[in-house]
């Protein structure tokens, strides 16, 4: 029997980030866990909306990405819910990244954590940060759209 392409699927957004920038580029890296973290991402106690990505010594980071223990987590392991995180990616993409974000006003911003594989993946964005007029032009868009959907779906009816 053939086995069936095992798809992607999502543990945590950040929707967040979608809302104060801009993305440019968007990336997938590896994530370095411990196996008390991989068991709480099955059971989907993660927050990602604080994270943000940083370079240290040509290697990518991830911070304020809270991963909370299980009440059930081994006894001689002490964990540590907001550890910084390694991310893995290719030298030659983290040398890119690295010039890309000397640049003024870019960031690298943890997009979304997904299962590929059987192993934890993290989408990361290059990004550019919003101006306030910006913002507000975004919520003034998705109104809109919710009103022309209600006015759609009342006149279905």
């Amino acid at each position: 029997m053939a086995k069936k392409p095992e798809t992607a699927t999502r543990i945590a957004d950040n929707k967040k980030a979608a809302f104060n920038y801009f993305f440019e580029e968007r990336f997938e890296a590896g994530i370095v866990l411990e196996g008390w973290e991989v068991k709480s991402l099955r059971e989907g106690k993660v927050q990602l909306t604080d994270g943000y990505v940083v370079i240290r010594n040509g290697e990518l980071f991830i911070l304020g990405l809270q991963i909370h223990p299980l009440h059930t987590a081994s006894t001689h392991v002490s964990p540590d819910k907001v550890r910084t995180k390694k991310l893995l990616m290719h030298r030659e993409e983290i040398k890119r990244l690295i010039g890309k974000v000397e640049q003024k006003g870019y960031t690298l911003v943890p997009i979304n954590l997904h299962w590929k594989s059987g192993k934890v993946k993290c989408d990361i964005a290059l990004a550019k940060g919003k101006a306030e007029h910006d913002k507000r032009d975004t919520i003034k868009d998705r109104e809109g759209k919710r009103e022309v959907e209600r006015a759609m779906k009342d006149r279905s009816r």
